[in-house]
């Protein structure tokens, strides 16, 4: 996944949000293909942090946030099942919505074949200095957002930075 973006010397974080995952039912995939990824790119990045669907998603968002990453990536919580909660515990910590990224993200999922990729719920947006997008749980919707992120962040990240157009 070294392929697209030069983010170096950006600093990111990634959550996970999966009940099962943070269960060991099942290893954390979608959150070592974006660490793998940002790691290509260049970005400082640690282990994801693999949390519960559930007040704790909430939680984990607030304490990376604290950390004061350029970027902040989730996996996991935007579909329509009773548990998944991942865009309710994003919307309250952003500032600004950035719509057409999270668009982009749908769009390509359906782009590749996957017509179940627009029942996904997440969101992108601003939380002060720190973009933050919501990506899918399964591990083709995080390679499709990956595609599109390796597009768009260094031009996004340069003007959260006060870049131009």
């Amino acid at each position: 996944m070294s392929d697209g973006a030069d983010l170096t010397g950006r600093r990111a974080a990634v959550v996970t949000c999966s009940t099962r995952a943070a269960q060991g039912v099942y290893p954390d995939r979608g959150g070592a293909l974006i660490v793998e990824a940002l790691r290509g790119w260049g970005m400082e990045v640690a282990e994801p942090r693999v949390v519960p669907d559930g007040p704790a998603v909430a939680d984990a968002l607030a304490a990376a946030l604290a950390d004061g990453p350029d970027l902040l990536l989730t996996t996991g919580g935007t579909g329509l099942t009773p548990t998944d909660g991942t865009p309710e515990a994003t919307r309250p910590l952003l500032d600004r919505e950035v719509p057409g990224l999270a668009e982009a993200l749908r769009s390509r999922g359906v782009a590749q074949g996957v017509p179940t990729a627009v029942l996904s719920r997440g969101l992108a947006g601003l939380a002060g200095r720190t973009l933050v997008v919501n990506l899918p749980g399964s591990s083709g919707g995080v390679r499709d957002a990956l595609a599109v992120l390796a597009e768009v962040l260094p031009h996004a990240l340069d003007q959260v930075r006060g870049g131009d157009h």
